[in-house]
């Protein structure tokens, strides 16, 4: 094997052969590519009950399924969408293929940890698809108490494979501090990291430092309902609010987790196909840290009706609007990287531009939720679905995409096909916007969320937002096909098709076995377009 590491057909994909060659793997791009497929399989399944929830909200009254059908098919795309899908999507997928290769390195720190990560992703996804059989889960992908310790049907097994699948983060997160820590090439110091980087690293904080408390939360929850302890349910002398700050303290920081890694995709994506240097490059990067840091101090922004105190109210109100300075930091750089750029607008570059436009209304209308006063009457209405979803559909989706486009070159040694991955982008954006502006419209009129019917003065508006779903959904299903199409027929990439300037780009594509044949050597910082 050593004396053909130079062979030029030989690359991480034909290394070895064989199925077993792949579950058994330590290369962090076969393992990459394994949190791809898995990821794409629970986003279709995912996707899937969405467009059920959307096809029996068509109409007022029944359509499709009936009142604890729908319920449980909220739960399972709330908690496939975030546990399986948003949350490891870009860190352990491109993180894990990418992330080594940008700093130098021929593999991440912990190999083998690395390959747990994904076989708990696999084996908590396993247990949680148990609950179908024991009739399913009702209660949100939030668990709220005391209704998921007494509701008889599979709830304890959905909680214990999100249990799991907490591993999966805290492992990933574990093994990419250590591995920037102490695995850069030389000459490669922490301001000459990219920002996908840096973004990573403080994702990864968060996962190492905020999984846990979910993890406790939910073998808490366990506990009461095989034991009786008396923890969240009142009746055995517990307290439910307890577990929403508990839920929330992870939770908040995990919207974060889902974030901070599309932030970092969108900023190489903005200085590539700018063909700038980015502006501001330290601002980012700290602006990073700086969001990591707040968002473990708002989580009771989500508690403003809980009954909290009035000074934890305005405390949490005004920490929540300061998580908006990093995050415009970012917003403003990325803006003012592409003035006077010379900006290709390849499919790559469309669906950032698509983050930053959905991102700042779901960022906008987050600091609208901060102010307590309207809080109170957007609280639990479609207000708070479209924000949420324009943040983590319109935000980490669309990082992904774009990423996903623009990085395989690198994976596959394939270009996609520029026309139809353009048609995906405007399907995907236009469905998205048609899907969920209408529903600020909603919660503004007062139509509460997670409801299985609603009053008929809604039906317009909710007929809008089922056809922008079924659009999104043609969208993804044509980005499928672009994807595959590409490394099955795509046209040959070469090392470096968008003249980018981060080091990944001076190995070949697809990547040898141990990413470079010569040590790289850094000298300059990672955007330096002259």
């Amino acid at each position: 094997m050593a004396s053909g590491a130079h062979d030029p057909n030989l690359n991480y994909l034909n290394w070895e052969k064989g199925l077993w060659s792949w579950l058994t793997t330590l290369d962090h791009k076969r393992i990459g590519i394994m949190y791809m497929i898995s990821v794409m399989c629970f986003f279709a399944l995912g996707g899937t009950f969405a467009m059920l929830i959307r096809w029996e909200l068509f109409s007022v009254g029944k359509t499709i399924m009936d009142a604890k059908q729908y319920n449980q098919a909220m739960t399972f795309h709330g908690a496939i969408m975030v546990f399986m899908v948003i949350i490891p999507g870009i860190p352990a997928f491109l993180g894990n293929f990418i992330m080594p290769m940008q700093i130098g390195a021929k593999d991440v720190a912990f190999p083998r940890l690395n390959l747990a990560s994904w076989y708990c992703l696999m084996a908590g996804a396993a247990v949680a698809f148990i609950s179908l059989i024991y009739n399913g889960a009702d209660t949100g992908w939030t668990f709220y108490t005391p209704y998921s310790i007494t509701t008889q049907n599979g709830t304890i097994w959905l909680v214990t494979g999100a249990f799991i699948i907490g591993f999966s983060s805290i492992l990933t997160g574990l093994n990419f501090i250590v591995t920037v820590h102490k695995l850069r090439a030389p000459g490669m110091s922490f301001w000459r990291m990219p920002l996908f980087v840096w973004a990573l690293y403080s994702t990864a904080i968060l996962q190492v430092l905020a999984t846990p408390v979910l993890a406790i939360t939910l073998a808490l929850l366990v506990a009461e309902r095989l034991l009786g302890v008396g923890i969240f349910d009142p009746k055995l002398g517990g307290d439910p609010v307890l577990f929403q700050h508990f839920f929330w303290f992870y939770s908040h920081p995990a919207v974060y987790i889902m974030i901070l890694p599309a932030m970092g995709v969108v900023s190489e994506l903005i200085a590539t196909f700018s063909q700038k240097t980015i502006f501001g490059y330290k601002a980012i990067a700290l602006s990073s840290i700086g969001i990591a840091a707040v968002s473990f101090f708002v989580w009771g922004h989500h508690m403003f009706v809980s009954g909290q105190s009035e000074f934890a109210g305005i405390l949490f109100s005004f920490i929540t609007m300061l998580v908006g300075v990093p995050t415009a930091i970012k917003t403003f750089n990325w803006v003012a990287t592409m003035y006077k750029g010379s900006i290709r607008f390849d499919s790559p570059m469309l669906y950032a531009m698509g983050f930053i436009f959905l991102f700042t209304i779901g960022g906008v209308t987050g600091i609208m939720l901060a102010v307590v006063g309207v809080d109170v009457h957007f609280h639990d209405t479609y207000f708070v679905v479209a924000h949420f979803h324009y943040v983590m559909v319109g935000g980490t989706l669309m990082a992904i995409m774009g990423g996903i486009y623009y990085w395989m070159p690198k994976m596959f040694g394939r270009m996609v096909n520029e026309t139809w991955a353009r048609i995906s982008f405007v399907l995907v954006f236009v469905g998205f916007n048609v899907t969920f502006f209408p529903q600020f419209i909603l919660g503004a009129m007062g139509m509460p969320r997670r409801y299985y019917d609603y009053l008929p003065e809604y039906e317009s508006l909710n007929r809008i937002s089922s056809m922008g779903a079924w659009t999104i959904g043609v969208g993804f299903l044509v980005a499928l096909g672009v994807i595959l199409h590409a490394i099955k027929r795509g046209k040959i990439a070469g090392p470096n098709p968008w003249n980018a300037k981060t080091l990944e780009w001076t190995a070949p594509s697809p990547p040898p076995h141990e990413n470079f044949h010569v040590q790289p050597v850094v000298t300059a910082g990672p955007y330096e377009y002259r």
